[in-house]
């Protein structure tokens, strides 16, 4: 039995190597160095990534892409308008709700002595050690709302907002915002004929390697990126709807939370534990029993654990598996401290590319070390 041997390491080679190992680490460095401006870039472009199969849809039905365009993010933005002004001060008033409860937990009232005789002691006191500090107070001031979800802007949205960064405008806030507009409708007035033309971009002679490896990345991301993203939204309106309906502080931030962590394939259960916290706020609040509302909150995360596996990832996702959610996390971690937010926001995109890349290599491996 012969044993393919491998290719020689002869210094032409050594030399390549070297060189694309030196290109990789220059492009890593040169991402890391422009990511202020390529977030808005690549906001744009996931969210067209997303909503192209729903102007494919509509395309069926109105031929023109222009049109179909438009009306597809009129959709989106009338449902995305209608969410925000239900959800918005539903969250406004549970932030206010739990300031109140936060002050009551730090001053002498009967809500904290009934918390005193019920929490362990050490519990109790950093407890109420956090709820006595200002910029708690602050952060669930309603006035202060606004100004927090600004200042969130300015940190996850640098390249936008160092376009009104001193302004003090409304319609040049809203000017620095429409750059991802604009990037977006760019995007998606061009994704099909990009779609279809990149190919004659590629030399011919790497034509066919190059457009079946693509079509492997695509595939992965089709199959796996779109149906988490349809999953991990259902799943944060349920446990929204549920945490709301047990009446826990904060219980609809926190179920869009848990639905947002759920793009990670259980990643959920970080919001576990201070959904246990905010049950045992409650059981103080309204003097039920802890383990009542402790347990009604369980129901909730099992119940949606349950609607998850044996309706919507079948439904949804099939027989795809995606990568495996510890290799997902890995990735984060990983491109989030190399590139920062640019690289949490194209660290899945990225990892399928090494991943088809990786596939295509083992292909091409095998197919030399066992010719027919």
């Amino acid at each position: 039995m012969n044993l393919p041997t491998s290719k020689p390491y002869t210094f032409d080679r050594v030399v390549r190597i070297l060189i694309g190992a030196g290109l990789l680490v220059g492009l890593i460095w040169l991402l890391g160095y422009l990511s202020d401006v390529l977030i808005p870039f690549a906001v744009a472009f996931l969210l067209a990534y997303l909503i192209n199969p729903l102007v494919v849809r509509i395309q069926k039905k109105i031929p023109h892409r222009t049109v179909a365009v438009l009306i597809s993010l009129l959709i989106v933005i009338v449902v995305f308008t209608a969410a925000l002004a239900v959800v918005v001060p539903m969250v406004i008033k549970e932030m206010v709700d739990m300031g109140k409860l936060l002050s009551a937990l730090a001053e002498d009232t009967d809500l904290a002595t009934r918390a005193a005789s019920i929490l362990p002691a050490d519990i109790w006191q950093t407890i109420k050690d956090y709820a006595a500090r200002p910029e708690v107070r602050d952060l669930f001031n309603s006035e202060n709302f606004w100004k927090n979800v600004q200042a969130a802007a300015g940190k996850i949205l640098p390249g936008v907002w160092g376009l009104v960064t001193g302004t003090t405008t409304v319609l040049m806030s809203i000017l620095g915002l429409a750059v991802i507009g604009l990037y977006l409708i760019f995007l998606l007035f061009d994704y099909q004929t990009f779609s279809r033309g990149w190919k004659e971009l590629i030399p011919e002679a790497y034509r066919d390697s190059f457009v079946a490896f693509v079509d492997d990345f695509e595939a992965a991301m089709n199959n796996y990126f779109r149906g988490q993203a349809a999953v991990a939204s259902i799943c944060g309106v349920l446990f929204a709807v549920g945490f709301a309906l047990v009446g826990l502080p904060l219980g609809i931030l926190l179920g869009l939370l848990m639905g947002l962590l759920n793009m990670v394939p259980y990643l959920q259960i970080i919001g576990f534990i201070p959904a246990a916290v905010l049950a045992v706020f409650h059981a103080l609040q309204t003097g039920m029993s802890v383990w009542v509302v402790l347990g009604l909150t369980a129901l909730v995360i099992g119940v949606v654990q349950i609607v998850q596996d044996a309706i919507l990832t079948p439904k949804i996702m099939g027989r795809v598996t995606g990568l495996n959610p510890a290799m997902i996390m890995l990735s984060l971690s990983i491109w989030g401290k190399l590139l920062g937010l640019l690289g949490l926001i194209i660290a899945l995109p990225l990892t399928y590319l090494l991943l088809a890349y990786y596939r295509r290599f083992l292909a091409t491996a095998g197919s030399a070390a066992h010719p027919q």
